[in-house]
């Protein structure tokens, strides 16, 4: 049954979720600065793709998951640029150092299992003048409701396959070898408050 849950029931409510009318309108913010070479780490279904700007000339996307093939595949020919999905863990990217203009991770470092090798490897493969841009839900400024995501985080890894509330996302950039240059925290609205706990934000290579 969790098997079947994590690839048949799971990818279609979270992409039913996820590209809601707030989500979309958080990921068109999130990526307009974007451009040149782009690696994306946690890809999943492709719902970044109708907001990438035309400054961006090719898209690497990573994701070790094969979820909804025909909906990603709709989306990546519609998309507005050359698209190479590759389908490995971003805790060990198989690429060369210093490759990438950008990346990027939309709701995606709460659910990686090592986060920081992730981050790292990202960090290797960017160019030195490159960025990392961020979109995600994290532990809370809150210590009250930081006690209620450890105290609930057990379920939601059951329930959500693996994806974590109670990570500090900033401070897991930071200790990756990154300087962030723009932080923005806040509660995303329409959400309850325990996974709404928002992370946006660039980050350079040290």
């Amino acid at each position: 049954m969790p098997g079947f849950y994590a690839q048949h029931i799971f990818p279609q409510l979270m992409d039913w979720i996820m590209r809601g009318p707030r989500f979309q309108e958080e990921r068109k913010r999130t990526l307009d600065q974007i451009h040149g070479s782009v690696l994306e780490i946690g890809f999943g279904t492709g719902l970044n793709l109708p907001h990438y700007p035309k400054a961006v000339t090719w898209l690497t996307a990573v994701e070790p998951c094969l979820l909804l093939p025909d909906r990603v595949s709709q989306r990546s020919v519609e998309a507005p640029m050359p698209i190479e999905v590759v389908r490995v863990s971003a805790e060990r990217l198989p690429f060369e150092d210093g490759k990438f203009d950008c990346a990027l991770s939309t709701w995606a470092l709460c659910t990686i299992p090592d986060v920081l090798a992730a981050v790292r490897e990202v960090r290797r493969v960017l160019k030195p003048n490159g960025a990392l841009t961020f979109l995600e839900h994290g532990r809370s400024d809150d210590a009250k409701l930081a006690r209620w995501q450890d105290l609930l985080n057990p379920l939601q890894r059951f329930l959500a396959c693996g994806c974590n509330l109670n990570r500090p996302i900033d401070g897991l950039i930071a200790e990756a070898g990154f300087k962030i240059t723009r932080l923005d925290r806040y509660t995303m609205p329409g959400w309850p408050r325990i996974g709404a706990e928002m992370y946006r934000g660039t980050a350079c290579p040290l």
